[in-house]
């Protein structure tokens, strides 16, 4: 069993990526909600993390950029 996301609009659920199904088949499954993973942060985010920062008394944080790459 393969597991499709979808995302829910206007009534119709769309499927992320393709589905190899034949035209109008009949599908049963459970719609389960996922975390929501499009959210922007807000500004008091934003501003919590440049406080961690600014806290750790670390000079050059852009030192280390390239060790969170992938």
């Amino acid at each position: 069993m393969k597991t499709v996301h979808a995302i829910y609009e206007n009534g119709v659920f769309r499927p992320e990526i393709p589905v190899e199904l034949p035209e109008h088949c009949r599908v049963a499954f459970e719609p389960r909600m996922l975390a929501e993973t499009d959210e922007k942060p807000s500004l008091d985010d934003v501003y919590a993390v440049l406080n961690q920062r600014f806290a750790s008394g670390e000079s050059d944080v852009a030192a280390r950029h390239d060790e969170h790459q992938p």
